[in-house]
């Protein structure tokens, strides 16, 4: 079974489209959810599960925060995202 893929993004953001068109790429399906349409608890909650990361996209492989678009595109490149959505 896959794990579900959640991407918190911002609209106008070149790595939030770059982060979802290589889960595309991959037939990955993914929930994406926009910070500006989080409330201000819902960010805070966020931050404290990603350790204060401040940038967008925000990626988790089930509860396994991945971080942005350049660390989703590293596990990608070496063959490890497969892994993590499949464990």
């Amino acid at each position: 079974m896959t794990a579900q893929v959640t991407v918190y993004t911002t609209p106008i953001c070149p790595y939030c489209s770059n982060a979802k068109q290589l889960l595309k790429s991959k037939g990955i399906e993914y929930q994406e959810i926009g910070m500006h349409d989080m409330s201000s608890d819902e960010r805070m909650a966020l931050m404290q599960k990603t350790n204060n990361y401040r940038t967008v996209p925000q990626i988790f492989v089930g509860d396994t925060f991945v971080g942005g678009f350049d660390e989703l595109n590293k596990l990608n490149q070496q063959g490890k995202l497969d892994e993590l959505l499949n464990a």
